[in-house]
């Protein structure tokens, strides 16, 4: 009787445990392996719900703006030396390409209306004698050059097809230094990518064109995403991916995009009138350098010193002469030979402007009037 008693209470006993085993080996498995007994330790995150956004991912800007960007592929003639080509030809072509052979190039594009026009370089497109287009769809199709202006490096090309996705136009004009940006294109002709980065600087010249306002990023941009998107984290476009500053010939982390209000107004100047129409007044500016000051005896403290006169030109008929400082063109004040140039750019030409100047210590007020801005490579000397 009393052995039974006792093999009761162990059986009961071992029940208990059993009991509590199996209910620990389904809860808390973990708690029955030894610690570093061939356990990793993988934490899983918890499963996103279908079409939820991760926190701080641009995924939706990236997306809605890749739609409108398109890769470029030109054939072009010989390319002759290449050491005689500009700077963003020499990363346009292929560097072990045969100068005596038809060269190729790839670029990238953006379109800004349904009815089929791009914005891409003029570097890109120019000298080409067959331009391809393929879309993020896939789809492939040729492109006309409807126009191009060197002196900004945009061109304006036009495709024929249906259901084209556009890119929504950003305000460049109000873009700040720290604003997240992504830049979309075809670099090295890998296939469509996106970078991200900030804007590192607003206003930045580089001498590459004659009117640059540049906005520069950290934004990884190399050679083959020229003429591709610059856009903000709404994925709106900001700007046209034009140059990097490069030792090497990939992304330093020192990229150009040209401003979409410059790239609005040359859009269109081209579609209307087949070019872009600038006033010009037929100078020779430079920076008020203490060099220059002395040389033409100039006392003025701000302006643009006027170091050629073309004779016969606009200014030289209302009768400015080297040594001539310019103050303000229509009422614009001017400190430096960019914002002049974009003064008199902005000028209509046959209508008089004021152009206020100091000549030694007497400040005048000239009226010229502007003609029409040649083409590169066509301006009187």
């Amino acid at each position: 009787m009393f052995m039974k008693r006792y093999w009761l209470l162990f059986a009961q006993s071992i029940t208990v445990l059993l009991a509590a085993y199996f209910v620990v080996l389904t809860l808390k498995p973990a708690w029955l392996v030894p610690q570093g007994a061939g356990v990793m330790g993988l934490v899983q995150a918890p499963t996103l719900v279908k079409g939820e956004v991760p926190f701080g991912s641009f995924r939706t800007a990236a997306h809605n703006a890749a739609q409108a960007v398109v890769s470029i592929s030109v054939s072009k003639g010989q390319t002759g030396d290449k050491n005689t080509l500009p700077p963003w030809e020499r990363f346009f072509h292929d560097p072990d390409a045969d100068p005596d052979e038809p060269s190729s190039g790839i670029g990238s594009g953006v379109i800004v209306s349904s009815a089929g026009y791009l914005l891409t370089n003029n570097h890109v497109v120019e000298g080409a004698q067959q331009i391809e287009v393929v879309l993020n769809d896939r789809r492939r199709t040729r492109a006309k050059v409807i126009g191009t202006d060197p002196d900004s490096d945009l061109a304006v090309l036009k495709i024929e097809l249906d259901k084209l996705p556009v890119m929504v136009l950003g305000d460049s004009e109000n873009a700040q230094v720290g604003d997240l940006v992504l830049a979309i294109g075809n670099p090295f002709g890998v296939g469509q990518t996106v970078t991200s980065g900030i804007i590192s600087a607003l206003g930045r010249n580089q001498r590459i064109n004659t009117f640059e306002n540049f906005i520069q990023t950290d934004a990884a941009i190399n050679p083959g995403n020229s003429g591709g998107a610059l856009v903000d984290s709404q994925g709106r476009l900001l700007g046209i991916n034009t140059a990097i500053y490069s030792r090497s010939g990939g992304s330093l982390g020192i990229g150009f995009a040209i401003p979409i209000s410059t790239a609005k107004q040359v859009l269109e100047s081209i579609v209307r009138d087949g070019q872009v129409t600038r006033g010009w007044i037929g100078i020779e500016p430079n920076e008020l350098a203490p060099e220059i000051a002395e040389a033409f005896g100039i006392v003025a403290e701000r302006g643009v010193a006027v170091t050629g006169v073309l004779q016969g030109g606009p200014a030289g008929k209302a009768g400015m002469a080297p040594g001539d400082v310019v103050l303000s063109i229509g009422g614009t004040a001017v400190d430096d030979v960019a914002h002049l140039l974009s003064a008199v750019a902005v000028l209509k030409p046959g209508v008089s402007a004021t152009v206020e100047i100091q000549r030694k210590k007497t400040v005048l007020a000239l009226s010229i009037t502007p003609g029409v801005r040649p083409r590169p490579g066509k301006l009187p000397r």
